[in-house]
């Protein structure tokens, strides 16, 4: 799935430092506003509580007071509680004094002519009980917050109540006096988040090598159809030698069959892998390694390993291979297929000609010539092609056969067939050319060791039971030393030179894919013989 930018819109995403600047300044703003919210109410609060204590304060030091206290408790004194309750008031900024008496009756009031009457609201109750109470509440004057003391006399008995009120307003001019602090500590956050975002993109462009995320996931997805497309294996790994990335093909190769969660981050089978093919030493010397040949489990690989570099730093490494013993594989099968075809185009104009020499033996009416040369064509028809494709069911065996024989001969050797010999046509097509590819190789091997000696030979024979092919090639050729032949279907192993050893390994590669095996017998100087068996299940019953 390729990357969507969830800020898109118009069908083209945008950059990542649009979208990182947005995203990271819309949770800047929403934190910042989070906190201004919070700060002012507890600015508020604060402010609410410090009015309440220093209220309380000058509450209390007038309950204390000698003249209010006085003026309580003689009628005669009563007169001095509003000219001191005023100055009290006055001095302190409070919106209203008032004393009262156990009654609720005013001793002094902002407002003198509400002195003598009573004080309005319920809140005054707890105070006329004893106890010290805070109220907000709409009075005469204004919306206040209302301090209630109670007085007490010497004997420690409630006489009255101050009232104190302080206007709400004072509290909304502390929190107005602060209000633009905050914005503009905001507006600087915002600022330094959006310089602090385009560093941060800055490095992180840097590290994505400047591409955008859609571009990256791009690349990501064409990188996966090109590792699950290519015929080559590929193998990845980091700096610790660890494999990180190893696509479909490079498990075939190694016929590994475990998932691939299990191989990513190195394991035994991982380790043996990256040892095959020289990972570690890269990672070590930096150096590439290119079409090296490695056997691995009797395949021949094909490799190229090369670092992978950041800057100086040697972060991994890559191995790309190939199996080339498929290829030989697969130039075998044209070769079967190919001898097949020249056979059949030998015999065509090898009956051409002979159609040529029954027209001019007809026009010259030379009939008794003409009858011989019919008997004499039809009699070798009879003791090659005949017999071959009598003892040969598949046509392409059969066509196989006969170019061998026909490339023996011009090598002056006698290729044959046994008498007893019995191949049915295979079910399936893939047995077929895995005979093919045994056969030409131990054919070709035996005529190459014959060479150009003469008087030379070579028998093939077939037995079918049991859906069993059992196969016999024996020649006459010069033979093998008894200690070349526990190696001779080695990869690489050859008596012949350098760049050979190939042919009896595909032999025994195909064999052992196919379920069958293949034996070897040899006396120097005497005869070699070749015993291969094959799971083979014909088209047709065989009595």
């Amino acid at each position: 799935m390729s990357y969507v930018n969830p800020l898109l819109r118009s069908g083209k995403p945008f950059r990542l430092s649009t979208s990182l600047t947005l995203m990271v300044c819309g949770v800047l703003i929403s934190v910042l506003l989070v906190v201004y919210t919070l700060f002012f109410i507890q600015l508020g609060q604060v402010a609410l509580n410090g009015l309440e204590e220093k209220t309380f304060a000058i509450a209390r030091t007038l309950a204390d007071s000698p003249q209010i206290i006085g003026g309580l408790q003689d009628p005669g004194q009563a007169a001095a509680i509003q000219p001191y309750a005023e100055r009290v008031r006055q001095s302190n900024n409070l919106l209203f004094v008032v004393v009262t008496d156990m009654h609720g009756i005013r001793y002094s009031h902002p407002e003198p002519a509400l002195i003598g009457k009573h004080f309005i609201g319920d809140d005054l109750e707890p105070a006329l009980e004893g106890k010290e109470y805070h109220a907000v509440n709409h009075g005469v004057l204004a919306e206040a917050l209302r301090i209630f003391t109670p007085v007490y006399n010497d004997r420690h008995q409630p006489i009255g109540v101050i009232a104190l009120g302080i206007s709400l307003d004072k509290v909304h001019a502390v929190i107005n006096e602060n209000r633009w602090t905050i914005p503009w500590a905001l507006l600087f956050g915002v600022l330094v988040g959006a310089l602090g975002i385009w560093c941060l993109v800055s490095v992180i462009k840097r590290i994505m090598l400047g591409f955008e995320p859609y571009e990256i996931s791009a690349l990501f997805e064409q990188r996966n159809a090109m590792l699950h497309s290519i015929k080559e294996g590929v193998i990845a790994v980091d700096a610790q030698a660890r494999i990180t990335l190893i696509n479909p093909e490079a498990k075939r190769l190694f016929k590994q069959s475990a998932p691939l969660e299990t191989l990513l981050g190195g394991n035994n089978t991982g380790e043996t892998w990256v040892s095959l093919l020289n990972l570690q030493t890269v990672l070590k010397t930096g150096l590439a390694r290119r079409d090296e040949e490695i056997n691995f489990n009797g395949s021949l690989l094909l490799t190229n390993t090369v670092p992978i570099v950041v800057g100086k730093h040697i972060i991994g490494a890559v191995a790309t291979f190939r199996d080339k013993t498929e290829i030989s594989q697969l130039l075998q099968r044209l070769s079967g297929i190919s001898n097949y075809a020249d056979a059949l185009r030998t015999q065509s104009h090898e009956f051409k000609n002979k159609l040529h020499v029954i027209l001019g033996m007809l026009h010259m009416k030379n009939y008794p010539q003409l009858e011989n040369y019919i008997l004499q064509t039809a009699n070798t028809y009879q003791t090659e092609i005949g017999s071959l494709m009598r003892k040969i069911k598949s046509p392409v065996m059969a066509g196989f056969m006969l170019g061998k024989i026909n490339r023996a001969r011009d090598m002056n050797i006698m290729l044959s067939v046994s008498e007893d010999s019995l191949l049915p046509d295979a079910q399936n097509e893939q047995t077929t050319m895995t005979l093919v590819t045994v056969l030409g190789n131990v054919i070709e091997n035996a005529m190459e060791a014959i060479g150009n000696e003469e008087n030379h030979e070579i028998i093939v024979s077939f037995h079918h039971q049991d859906e069993q092919l059992h196969c016999v090639v024996s020649d006459d050729g010069p033979g093998i030393q008894a200690s070349l032949v526990p190696r001779i279907f080695e990869l690489g192993f050859s008596t012949k030179g350098e760049d050979r050893g190939l042919g009896l390994s595909l032999v025994k590669q195909s064999l052992d894919a196919a379920g069958g095996t293949v034996e070897l017998e040899s006396e120097p100087g005497v005869f070699t013989q070749f015993f291969i068996q094959l799971p083979y299940k014909s088209t047709v019953a065989i009595p």
